[in-house]
């Protein structure tokens, strides 16, 4: 789909009251300044830079528009039309070549870009920047559920033969596929961690408000046999390097996010995971479902895994059609009655 070009947009009136008249970017400059005052970490700043100046580079090459009350729920909406029929993947990215970019964004991904203008714009009417708030009747789009997005028990195995272990590399790599299925840790937790965090006595790990997605403390069991995986390479870490960090690169530097799952990627690959886009996140839910299957209670599930709000917690545990038979089969009452007998 196309947008005729440079199209001028009727400006909102209001309804009496004196409301600043502010250029789009001026606009910006304020949210974000609220943010920050408000607490919000810097990386999430830059996400709401990021995915603002994505919109804005669209807006200007369609529309003529200054101030941010000539705004509209319809140019959103043209938005996300774009996004999702005209849009390029990765159409920054330096690597990735142009002809094998695919156009036409993921729901999910058109839905983080709308979650962040719509939190833009809710902290301008709040502020009483703005009168109307042009995204409260801009909805998101509807997502089908992944069912594909956990590990099977036989991937996970294969996987696991995967990584050298008389290799530093390959082993601090073992240590931490095993951490992510004991303890769900998200990857930015897993990486920063260090020797401080974990309670070998206890078995317990610490993680702190400022390392937390939702700026809570939270404390996360780990298994026996992890705790001794886990203090094998603090060990192996303190004979060759000075950090306390726990997950380092063979030079001693902190491991990042985007190293760890390429290793991930990597791993999967060799062990044969067809179909699947391996991430530390695809460990995370595959941690979590197993976790209902096992008989975790869901709001235990909830606490140990650090979500704010159980329902986000509800797409990480989906079952496919083999698992809700197998879950039937185990628990109707009638079955229990005919057992009993």
């Amino acid at each position: 789909m196309s947008l005729k070009k440079r199209k001028r947009i009727t400006k909102i009136s209001n309804d009496g009251k004196k409301y600043p008249k502010l250029t789009i970017q001026q606009a910006l400059d304020l949210a974000i300044s609220g943010k920050r005052a408000e607490g919000c970490r810097e990386r999430t700043v830059k996400d709401y830079i990021k995915m603002w100046r994505y919109f804005t580079d669209w807006l200007y090459a369609n529309y003529e528009v200054e101030y941010i009350d000539e705004l509209t729920a319809e140019v959103f909406r043209e938005y996300i039309n774009y996004m999702k029929h005209d849009k390029k993947r990765y159409d920054t990215h330096k690597v990735i070549h142009t002809d094998n970019r695919k156009v036409g964004l993921a729901d999910t991904t058109i839905n983080i870009n709308l979650r962040t203008l719509r939190s833009i714009f809710n902290h301008l009417q709040r502020e009483e920047i703005i009168q109307v708030n042009p995204m409260e009747r801009v909805k998101l789009l509807r997502q089908d559920i992944d069912l594909t997005n956990c590990l099977e028990d036989e991937e996970v195995k294969a996987i696991l033969q995967q990584p050298k272990l008389r290799d530093f590399v390959g082993f601090r790599d073992f240590v931490a596929i095993n951490l992510l299925l004991d303890s769900g840790l998200r990857i930015r937790e897993l990486v920063s961690l260090r020797i401080a965090d974990i309670d070998f006595q206890s078995r317990f790990i610490t993680i702190s408000p400022d390392r937390s997605k939702n700026r809570k403390p939270r404390l996360v069991p780990i298994s026996t046999h992890v705790t001794k995986l886990v203090l094998q390479l603090v060990n192996e870490n303190k004979a060759n390097f000075k950090s306390d960090l726990i997950f380092l690169t063979s030079y001693g530097d902190p491991l990042t996010t985007i190293h760890f799952n390429k290793r991930l990627k990597h791993y999967a690959d060799k062990a044969g995971v067809k179909g699947k886009k391996v991430s530390a996140h695809v460990y995370r839910h595959t941690w979590a479902k197993n976790m209902i299957l096992n008989g975790c209670d869901v709001f235990t599930l909830q606490k140990i895994g650090g979500w704010a709000d159980i329902r986000t917690m509800r797409r990480y545990i989906q079952m496919d059609v083999k698992e809700m038979r197998k879950s039937h089969d185990e628990y109707s009452p009638l079955n229990k009655l005919k057992r009993t007998r």
